[in-house]
């Protein structure tokens, strides 16, 4: 089991491993633009495939909002 901390909130994932991108597939928000940052420092988008989460990473998720 996973525990991470998302936007302020705990939240746990009943898998060994997980990746910034399946993350973002489990919470649906797969095509959204997103900014996602753990412990800190941004995650850049083409490294979400191969970007291992331990338990207890501090992610924030910031989606982009247009307009005009």
């Amino acid at each position: 089991m996973i525990h991470l901390t998302i936007n302020g909130n705990p939240r746990q994932f009943e898998v060994e491993s997980l990746t910034v991108g399946e993350l973002v597939e489990r919470l649906g928000l797969t095509g959204k633009r997103l900014a996602i940052e753990r412990n800190g420092e941004i995650v850049p988008r083409g490294a979400f495939a191969e970007a291992v989460l331990n338990s207890h990473d501090k992610l924030e998720i910031v989606g982009a909002v247009g307009g005009g």
